[in-house]
């Protein structure tokens, strides 16, 4: 469905883009795809543009993400601004990749506008993703920032917890960013130490997912309790508990990798439990 290329084709009346304004996101509300608007409504709208990036092809489509003056009118009766999560669930799982994609983009280049080593402007480079320094030759390319997540199980029970900042009374798995140094193996064991004071045995990798909240790569596992009671650092944990796969409380959506490693576990059980 998408492929990447940092190479823009010529213009194309085919062209979709992805609109940002202010660090949101702008939605066409007529729209199935919500997220995409076409080359021709763009030109209509007049929208002046202040950064444009090919991020490749969607269905064949050339494809960019665009960042429109903070001062432009967006109308309320068509186009809803909001961030990322808007449409968490409600679009194609591989589009909210991309729309993520494309709001990682746009960050990376605000952020690059001058070198870090001698403070000249950073232009964008025309052969690869990077912003090149010509003064001093410094190259930056996007980075992430990758995150282990891990759902921690005992039998039939789940340790899930609620995040002190969560808005929502909602549970999910324990996550931590790796530090400089450490494997994913020695993250996940640390942070669950930390975050509610467990120890964890077996630890299996599940799957990754891109998560666009600012620029993370989430890494998936699996982990069984291997000791100790649950002790919440309230700094990061308003809540931790063991609930039954049977009695959970509100999780994660099935589009997050938090959500999809409960599912999986909880099919798991199921089916090991199948006449």
């Amino acid at each position: 469905m998408f492929r990447p290329d940092h190479l823009p084709p010529p213009p194309a009346d085919d062209e979709v883009h992805i609109v940002f304004q202010r660090g949101d996101l702008v939605s066409d509300m007529r729209s199935t795809d919500l997220c995409l608007i076409g080359r021709q409504q763009i030109e209509g709208l007049g929208w002046r543009i202040q950064r444009r990036q090919f991020l490749g092809y969607w269905h064949d489509q050339p494809c960019y993400v665009l960042e429109i003056d903070e001062f432009e009118e967006v109308d309320p009766l068509r186009y809803q601004r909001a961030n990322l999560y808007h449409i968490l669930g409600r679009v194609d799982e591989q589009l909210f990749a991309l729309a993520g994609r494309g709001a990682q983009l746009l960050d990376w280049e605000r952020d690059h506008r001058f070198c870090g080593r001698c403070g000249g402007p950073m232009q964008m480079d025309t052969q690869e993703r990077a912003m090149r320094c010509e003064p001093c030759g410094t190259i930056n390319y996007p980075r992430i920032a990758p995150c282990a997540i891990v759902l921690v199980t005992r039998g039939e029970e789940l340790l899930l917890a609620r995040n002190a900042n969560f808005p929502r009374p909602m549970y999910s798995t324990l996550a931590g960013f790796i530090e400089a140094g450490e494997t994913v193996e020695e993250t996940l064991v640390r942070e669950v130490r930390e975050e509610v004071g467990v120890e964890v045995a077996r630890l299996r990798y599940f799957q990754s997912q891109s998560w666009p909240f600012p620029n993370q790569l989430m890494l998936g596992f699996f982990a069984e309790y291997a000791g100790g009671d649950i002790v919440c650092d309230p700094r990061e944990i308003a809540d931790a508990r063991w609930f039954h796969y049977r009695d959970l409380p509100m999780i994660p959506p099935s589009s997050s990798v938090a959500g999809q490693l409960i599912r999986h576990y909880i099919e798991q059980l199921g089916d090991s439990r199948s006449p």
